[in-house]
């Protein structure tokens, strides 16, 4: 039998992904699809591509599921989880900032959702903070060196397209500004640094300073970092490292040769490059932020919590062209 889901906040970028993936998924069946603004208007109306894959009813009036997707604006998930009581039995995943850092929420211990290294306490679990998008891609570049416990002092650069700024209109996602543009954003101060070092600090045993610089790309979806650090290991072993420390995850992949954004968007995939010159190393990582950085992490989530495999309704293949 198949398990219901809710999607709240389902009118956004998170939320209208989670329907794509969830439409074609074999163990779950849609539920609700609620949203406050667009409450009576059919998603499909909303996301044009939808048509045929969904035409669901957007709804104010939730109801009782298996698994609950928030996909609201960062801070409003405890809001609204007091205004709406969850039954405890109801697996519930949020793809805000909420619980990223303070996991408790009532009788709730929200475990962070980063699969590649807490898969083991996500089996069974019935509350799961999504991790941010940079702090996806950026953790995934790191964390074989934490664990090695080799980090000092990380430069970390990337650039995110435009989708990663959320559906509602600002000046810097605006076409005519965002076109041929590129510029930097809350620069050494953006919210994903303090997340990505509670996890980043946990591995290396010791105080890591990550000096990150986020740039706005001229595209819509994807992300692309770049991590500067020192080591003395070579280049081969650096390669054999992270090779074993993701021998386990089927949705990280390190290349030894160069890595573009096109071989992620559209995917739930990661994939990490690493370059060395002398004892200083950069390791590339991208991502596609609306889906390993948000939406496609949730059904792994989702599918790790239920038992069910890894990849179900994440086989998705880049678009090439």
């Amino acid at each position: 039998m198949k398990k219901t889901v809710g999607i709240v906040g389902a009118n956004g970028y998170t939320g209208s992904e989670l329907i794509r993936l969830l439409a074609f998924h074999p163990h779950v069946t849609l539920s609700f699809l609620y949203s406050r603004s667009n409450s009576g208007t059919r998603i499909s109306d909303l996301y044009p591509d939808l048509t045929t894959v969904c035409e669901q009813v957007l709804t104010d009036q939730p109801e009782e599921v298996d698994v609950l997707f928030l996909c609201l604006p960062h801070k409003e998930s405890q809001n609204w989880l007091t205004q709406n009581p969850v039954k405890d039995e109801t697996l519930v995943i949020d793809l805000g900032n909420d619980f990223r850092l303070q996991g408790d929420f009532g009788n709730r211990d929200f475990i962070y959702g980063l699969p590649e290294i807490n898969k083991k306490q996500l089996s069974g679990s019935k509350s799961i903070a999504n991790p941010g998008c940079f702090a996806t891609a950026i953790q995934l570049a790191l964390l074989p060196l934490a664990e090695k416990g080799v980090l000092d002092e990380v430069f970390t650069t990337g650039i995110t397209g435009s989708t990663g700024a959320g559906q509602s209109l600002q000046a810097t996602t605006h076409f005519t500004w965002r076109n041929d543009n590129v510029s930097a954003y809350k620069t050494l101060s953006h919210q994903h640094v303090d997340e990505i070092l509670q996890q980043i600090v946990l591995f290396n045993h010791k105080e890591v300073s990550l000096n990150f610089v986020p740039w706005r790309g001229d595209f819509a979806r994807g992300i692309f970092t770049s991590s500067t650090v020192k080591t003395d290991l070579e280049l081969s072993d650096l390669y054999q490292l992270y090779q074993d420390f993701y021998a386990g995850a089927p949705f990280v992949k390190v290349s030894e040769k160069a890595i573009d954004l096109k071989q992620v968007v559209n995917t739930n995939r990661c994939v990490i490059q690493i370059e060395k010159c002398g004892n200083v190393v950069v390791i590339h990582s991208a991502i596609d932020n609306l889906l390993k950085g948000a939406s496609g992490q949730a059904v792994q989530n989702m599918n790790i919590a239920m038992g069910w495999e890894e990849n179900e309704g994440l086989n998705l293949k880049p678009i090439a062209f």
